[in-house]
């Protein structure tokens, strides 16, 4: 049954979170973690659901408009989720088979991610490898900025997406994570990529629970 256009976050008035201790208690964790974009970092298929062109829905920018009226935002723990992988010292990456690839990277670029502080518990994000990003820490940021590993848009395999992203981070298949809602993905995992199947969008608990099947296929 095909998905319908789900009720979008409003990402106003949250709590910070706290950090999840598997990202701290100094086991291994991937080097890099790959999100495809539809029905996993946001609740929509951008090549389906948004008719361009795209504003600010709000001075924040934590959500957009298209021409229609529609309102579009990320799920509600991703902004927290971008920062703390960011730095817990994990490349981000995105792999997308969208048939809008400038329409994804557009919404990319003008969602802005608010400061770590007011998403994250500050106390819980001490000691980290790249809590050195003082500068960034306190200002909003655009999404796009977060995803170091790359960002392979367009219509193809998702082979290919991570052949691309291998070859540009030189980081081997087995570091790799991969969160997707789309069984049919798994494919990606002949290269050697662990692949975990999100149901209903990124949470910070699909989030630890990948990282523990990661480590389990590594005997960790």
């Amino acid at each position: 049954m095909p998905k319908k256009l789900s009720k979008q976050p409003t990402l106003t008035g949250n709590s910070p979170t706290a950090l999840p201790s598997i990202l701290k208690d100094g086991l291994p964790l991937p080097r890099a973690i790959v999100f495809d974009l539809d029905y996993t970092l946001w609740p929509f298929w951008v090549d389906t659901h948004v008719y361009p062109p795209l504003r600010a829905a709000n001075p924040e920018r934590s959500a957009c408009v298209d021409k229609i009226g529609e309102t579009f935002a990320f799920y509600d723990d991703v902004p927290s989720i971008l920062h703390g992988l960011s730095l817990a010292g994990i490349k981000l990456g995105v792999a997308s088979r969208t048939h809008a690839p400038d329409l994804g990277r557009e919404m990319l670029k003008l969602l802005l991610v608010p400061p770590v502080n007011s998403v994250l518990d500050e106390s819980s994000i001490e000691g980290l490898a790249g809590g050195g990003k003082k500068d960034k820490l306190g200002k909003p940021r655009k999404a796009i900025e977060f995803f170091d590993a790359g960002l392979e848009i367009y219509p193809s395999s998702k082979i290919r997406h991570f052949e691309a992203l291998g070859k540009r981070t030189g980081i081997p298949y087995t570091e790799m994570l991969f969160f997707d809602d789309e069984s049919r993905n798994r494919d990606t995992e002949s290269l050697g990529v662990t692949m975990w199947l999100v149901r209903d969008g990124v949470t910070w608990n699909e989030i630890v629970d990948g990282i523990k099947e990661w480590r389990r296929r590594r005997g960790v």
